[in-house]
Order: C-alpha cells, then sequence, then structure tokens
C-alpha cells in the first residue's frame, strides 16, 4: 500500500475524533450525581485570571474546544500530507515522526486520564502514520517516487 492512502485514513480517523470529542467530550452532559456536582462547582466559582473572571469551567470547556480545532486541522493537515506523499513521500518523513511521536503521547495521556476509545483511535492514527513512514521509505527504495 501507499503512504498517500494510510495519511488519508489517518485523517478520517482524527476527523472522527474531533467530532467525536467535540459532541461527547465538549458538549456532553454529565450522568446526575458526582460529574454533575463537580461541574457545577467548577461552573460557580470564579475568580480573576489576568483582570478577567474565569472559572475552572471555563478553562475546561475552552481547552476542549481548542482541542477540537486542534483535532480539525490535524485531520486537515494529513489530507494534505497524503496528496504530497504521492509526489514526494521521503521528505515528509520527518514531519510525519513528529506526529507519530505526538499521537503515541496523546494516546499514554488518554490511557492516564481518560478512557478506552481515545486511546484506540489515537494507537489507530499513529499506526496509519508509522505505515505511512515504513511505506514511503520503500516507495523511495523502489524507485515508484523521486526522493528529495
Amino acid at each position: 500500500m501507499k503512504p498517500d492512502l494510510f495519511l488519508r485514513i489517518a485523517s478520517a480517523l482524527t476527523l472522527l475524533h474531533a467530532v467525536l470529542h467535540t459532541i461527547g467530550g465538549v458538549f456532553g452532559k454529565p450522568v446526575p450525581g458526582p460529574g454533575e456536582i463537580a461541574i457545577l462547582a467548577m461552573k460557580t466559582n470564579p475568580f480573576k485570571v489576568m483582570g478577567l473572571n474565569r472559572s475552572y469551567w471555563d478553562f475546561y470547556h475552552g481547552s476542549g474546544l481548542a482541542i477540537s480545532v486542534f483535532l480539525l486541522a490535524e485531520a486537515i493537515v494529513f489530507w494534505q500530507l497524503g496528496s504530497l506523499a504521492s509526489t514526494s513521500a521521503g521528505s515528509l518523513r520527518p514531519i510525519l515522526a513528529t506526529f507519530l511521536l505526538g499521537y503515541l503521547g496523546l494516546a499514554v495521556v488518554s490511557y492516564k486520564y481518560f478512557f478506552a476509545p481515545p486511546v484506540i483511535t489515537e494507537v489507530f492514527i499513529a499506526l496509519c502514520i508509522g505505515l505511512a513512514i515504513v511505506t514511503s521509505g520503500s516507495a523511495v527504495a523502489g524507485g515508484r517516487l523521486p526522493a528529495r
């Protein structure tokens, strides 16, 4: 298989991750009980930060939205890298390696602090990126794609 296909799959998985993170993580409602009480406490205790009133809920919700934005941007970047991989796969290897390490790190953080679905998604994204790296090397070595 060619690296561009693995990057398109990584793009689709990252887009799915962004959508599900936004629906469940950012706009999801907690079940009644301790989670609901914690969110209420986060919302009802504002404090001054750099001259503005903010709460821990503002930081939590804003960080969740920021992650959704970054995941969407990464999905677009993976799609664009897939287009570039068809002509210059070898030169993308350092960029892909950075994303690979980033997604492996994100999977570790998700494992420690969250739950299985994001971990599984991030591992599959990392796997696709890793396969794109491996196949980009063989594509260049096999003479199918020009090396830069």
